[in-house]
């Protein structure tokens, strides 16, 4: 369907809803690769104003992927909640934009979580489109997403984070030294998550039982994760390990998550596995995903009806839709990590964070954002500050943190420890309450609650520094 607008004397076509979709989205170098962004900036606001009078019912209709040739399509639309939708299923974008607005400034938070299940990802990308920064952050501060397993992630007041402790060859030493210092740091209440540097079997369930030991004497509430593929952790599971989470990198199309060597139906019998193993004290959230835009752009699997490309923010939202079926613990985008040929800048990054956090959210997961660059990206430090303050406004779920904010085993930039304590000391926030409780208990926290700074020979330190030996 043609779509079409006048604007300063010339007129501006979009030929179909892919197109309209792409050249709506605020500029970022991925789109520009794939051929599919505005040529100019009068482009980018025509497009901007005719989707805003799109009616939010056309995407349950026109699909910018087919029905028939891609089973992510087929999983969003039949497990569409029509009694859910039907609050605001009247509504044009422009005026679900309002109507998002309005209710996140009187602060009704349960009419906005309540319509996840009525929502398309493309509907939230289109959304998303015509929201300045500001919008993005107000919207997700008032939508709630709660999550739990042997924490709760998503409570109001709340940033969690992923303590990440890679180390280039799994020596079991640094990275047990990078634990400690972590949880020193009142880091790990999302997870203790380890990108391993091999996918073997057996590496996986060397490093699942060392994070286990390490959780289990210490009564440490959190989960344990290997982001091995999830064939490993199938594996690993069959063989008795502690698998707490069921990690899996997912894309917004059948090809994209081809390409990952996934499919639906094995993520389906990863979580029963998972499910199984019954190792959840608040929840049963067993599933843990990653995401980022410009994936499926790199596996040449962008294409959608008629071979029309996708711009990578609408794909970012439908890999939302393939883990919103799985029910996780947790989700991030790893929102710099791919690189500037689809991130170029940190004025793009930034964006793409807040986007990604609030479609996720506003689709019902518990996200997070891994807030990190490559080291060849026009980011810096100042950029990162920027969009983790935001993200904490906004709600976010959790963050990565690393030591030092350099991974030595995946070579990219990410949030150190000390930058998740500035953001929570400068926002009001604290961790998950079962692991505020258990900080508390382990003497890391002074009168006011705050991680206190510890010399070595503290009570605290001096116990967790029992589990590096």
């Amino acid at each position: 369907m043609i779509r079409r607008t006048t604007l300063g004397g010339h007129t501006f076509e979009f030929p179909d809803l892919a197109d309209l979709l792409a050249k709506a989205t605020p500029a970022r170098s991925g789109d520009v690769l794939a051929g599919v962004a505005a040529e100019s900036q009068a482009q980018r606001v025509a497009a901007q104003v005719v989707l805003a009078d799109v009616p939010l019912a056309t995407f349950l209709d026109e699909q910018v992927v087919g029905y028939d040739e891609d089973d992510v399509t087929r999983l969003v639309l039949d497990t569409h909640d029509a009694d859910v939708f039907a609050p605001v299923s009247s509504l044009t974008l422009g005026a679900f934009r309002d109507w998002l607005l309005a209710r996140a400034a009187a602060g009704d938070e349960a009419s906005i979580s309540g319509l996840a299940r009525g929502l398309t990802p493309e509907m939230v990308a289109a959304v998303s489109k015509l929201m300045r920064n500001a919008d993005l952050v107000a919207v997700a501060r008032r939508t709630r997403v709660v999550t739990g397993l042997r924490s709760t992630i998503g409570l109001p007041g709340r940033l969690a984070s992923r303590l990440q402790p890679n180390h280039p060859t799994d020596d079991p030493v640094g990275v047990t030294a990078s634990i400690l210092d972590g949880l020193l740091h009142g880091c790990g209440d999302a997870v203790i998550g380890i990108n391993p540097a091999t996918d073997s079997p057996a590496q996986t369930i060397a490093l699942l039982e060392l994070v286990d030991a390490v959780i289990s004497r210490y009564e440490i509430p959190t989960q344990s994760c290997v982001l091995a593929h999830v064939t490993t952790t199938l594996r690993a599971m069959e063989a008795g390990a502690p698998v707490d989470l069921v990690f899996q990198s997912v894309s917004g199309t059948q090809a994209g998550n081809a390409s990952f060597g996934v499919t639906l139906e094995l993520l389906a019998e990863a979580r029963a596995g998972a499910l199984a193993l019954g190792r959840g004290t608040v929840g049963r959230n067993v599933t843990y995903f990653e995401t980022g835009q410009g994936s499926a752009l790199s596996a040449d699997a962008h294409h959608g009806v008629g071979g029309r490309a996708i711009d990578q923010q609408t794909l970012e939202c439908r890999a939302y839709g393939v883990a919103r079926h799985f029910e996780p613990l947790l989700v991030n985008t790893v929102v710099g990590f791919i690189g500037p040929e689809y991130l170029y800048d940190g004025k793009q990054v930034v964006r793409a964070g807040l986007e990604d956090h609030f479609c996720g959210k506003l689709l019902g997961l518990p996200m997070g954002v891994d807030v990190c660059y490559t080291n060849h990206a026009e980011v810096d430090g100042d950029d990162t500050d920027t969009l983790t303050l935001l993200l904490g406004a906004a709600g976010c779920s959790f963050v990565i943190a690393v030591p030092g904010s350099d991974d030595v085993m995946l070579h990219y930039q990410s949030l150190s420890f000390t930058d998740v304590l500035t953001a929570r000391q400068v926002l009001g926030l604290q961790p998950a309450p079962e692991f505020v409780a258990w900080l508390s208990r382990m003497e890391l926290l002074d009168d006011d609650g705050r991680v206190r700074s510890l010399a070595p020979d503290a009570p605290a330190a001096r116990t967790l520094l029992a589990a590096a030996r």
